[in-house]
């Protein structure tokens, strides 16, 4: 399926071709970012700092540019004439070439003008989807906000332990997490209709849960070395505890057949002495083993990606490859780089990387600093059957949101926006679409710090998987290499301002986000 505007577009390129339409949306693009900047930059000029207003600059010069040069060229041919005409020959010879100069500038600006109208409809517009929506309600992704789940205050040494980070405030925003998302009453029906939509989307059978599948569950624990203990901002054990019992006492799922797994990583002593506790037969898979845990093993390429993508690892691991069903549990951080950390790279820690990062390559995981289309290796991982293809859930852990990849969360960066209020972000956010989700995680990480390293442009990799049958790099997505093109993998879009954080369906239209808000307290 193709979003409306998409059908739009084609039945206006029937009627008056290609080139005619590039015209008319060129110069559309191009008089409403000048007049947007200039309303915006005039009143106020730090704001031409913006990621927002420095993508709409390329657009608006490019158009001033186009206009000046036309406008210069007609005027000069036309002075060039007169003078000829009257006989003033020196004259309408430098109208001439003044004239061959604007049309020169004129044609060569083409390419700019391609790249600027590139840049603004595919990444940079609030409230425009491009894609194709998934789950039980399409777009949607829910955010679950509860002050009382994370109030570490620095006092104490982990922020992460019961007296800083509530379990039983936990398992409520799971709870409401599943039934906003689902509509439904309880956490069983909302696990059921979970399974039986992922089963009807991907396999187009009627079934839900069955007693002998498994599933894994993806952590981040970027920030480990060992089984020890950490202050880094790694995976919570309140949620990782929370979402087991809730698979297992609510979702029917025996313990046996979940996997909490970071094959390149450790899961820490203290999810797992949390999580054994209780739930003896839950299996833990970490890069080395031992105490515990299961060595990580892997099914050799198994994604060797769309492209020759360098040095990138292509081994997945086992348990991902055998499962059933993925729950992608990602962390809100921010990512030298790439400029995030959400959904979309929580996947690389699935692959058969060492786990000392220096020796791993980073083969296209970074967008172009220009916003220039580029094929993007997330976009492989959000539609590679075995990693986005399976997962059930994407979920982002936003309890301490913070703009490092590394160390601990930092007092001094409490979250200032609405509702947080110089608070911890203490939220959680899920979606059955993985490529809403992300969007919505860049939406608060810029809007909380617009100055975050590498933020400019990072939602490349959504709008490539968003049009992933058509992407504005115009790369063939097909991450196993079996010859089939990959479909959109979700709706893309900005939300129309950080004070109201709606999206198209929040604002009444029929696609798009929807942004479902639910404070707990």
């Amino acid at each position: 399926m193709k979003t409306k505007l998409d059908l739009f577009f084609r039945k206006v390129k029937s009627v008056i071709g290609k080139s005619a339409l590039s015209k008319i949306i060129f110069i559309a693009l191009g008089i409403s970012s000048t007049v947007w900047f200039l309303i915006r930059v005039i009143p106020k000029p730090q704001r031409a700092t913006y990621p927002c207003m420095r993508a709409a600059a390329p657009i608006m010069s490019a158009f001033v540019i186009w206009l000046l040069t036309l406008s210069g060229s007609v005027f000069a041919f036309k002075k060039a004439k007169n003078h000829f005409m009257k006989a003033r020959y020196i004259y309408a010879a430098s109208f001439f070439i003044i004239a061959v100069a604007c049309s020169f500038l004129f044609l060569t600006n083409k390419t700019e003008i391609a790249n600027a109208s590139s840049v603004d409809v595919n990444s940079i517009l609030s409230n425009s989807p491009i894609g194709v929506e998934h789950g039980i309600f399409p777009g949607r992704v829910v955010w679950v906000f509860d002050p009382k789940a994370a109030t570490w205050d620095g006092t104490n040494k982990y922020w992460w332990d019961e007296k800083s980070t509530s379990q039983v405030e936990t398992d409520k925003m799971l709870e409401n997490v599943l039934k906003s998302l689902t509509g439904k009453g309880t956490e069983a029906m909302a696990w059921d209709a979970l399974f039986k939509n992922f089963n009807k989307e991907k396999k187009n059978i009627a079934n839900g849960y069955t007693i002998n599948q498994k599933i894994a569950v993806k952590i981040n624990q970027n920030n480990t070395r060992s089984h020890a203990d950490t202050t880094g901002l790694n995976g919570n054990p309140q949620l990782v505890y929370a979402l087991i019992a809730s698979l297992t006492k609510e979702g029917g799922v025996p313990q046996k057949n979940i996997t909490i797994f970071d094959a390149s990583r450790f899961p820490t002593d203290n999810i797992f002495n949390k999580c054994h506790k209780d739930f003896p037969d839950v299996i833990f898979v970490d890069n080395e083993g031992g105490e515990g845990r299961i060595k990580s093993s892997y099914v050799e390429k198994a994604i060797p990606y769309s492209v020759d993508n360098g040095k990138l690892a292509t081994g997945l691991a086992t348990c991902a490859v055998e499962a059933d069903y993925i729950i992608n549990l990602a962390l809100l951080k921010g990512h030298v780089g790439q400029g995030v950390t959400l959904c979309g790279k929580n996947f690389y820690g699935a692959t058969s990387i060492d786990r000392s990062w220096r020796k791993n390559a980073h083969d296209n995981f970074n967008q172009d600093p220009q916003g220039k289309d580029k094929y993007m290796t997330f976009t492989d991982f959000l539609g590679h059957k075995d990693l986005g293809g399976k997962t059930i859930l994407f979920m982002i852990d936003g309890f301490y949101g913070a703009r490092s990849q590394d160390g601990p969360p930092m007092i001094k960066d409490k979250w200032r926006m609405a509702p947080f209020n110089n608070r911890w972000c203490s939220s959680l956010f899920a979606s059955q679409d993985g490529v809403a989700v992300d969007a919505v995680g860049i939406d608060f990480l810029r809007a909380e710090w617009p100055d975050l390293a590498d933020i400019a442009y990072t939602e490349k990799y959504l709008v490539e998987a968003a049009l992933a049958d058509n992407p504005p790099s115009k790369t063939f997505y097909d991450p196993e290499r079996d010859g089939t093109r990959l479909k959109s993998l979700g709706v893309m879009e900005h939300w129309n301002n950080a004070a109201e954080k709606k999206y198209s369906r929040n604002l009444g239209k029929n696609y798009g986000i929807e942004l479902v808000y639910v404070p707990v307290n």
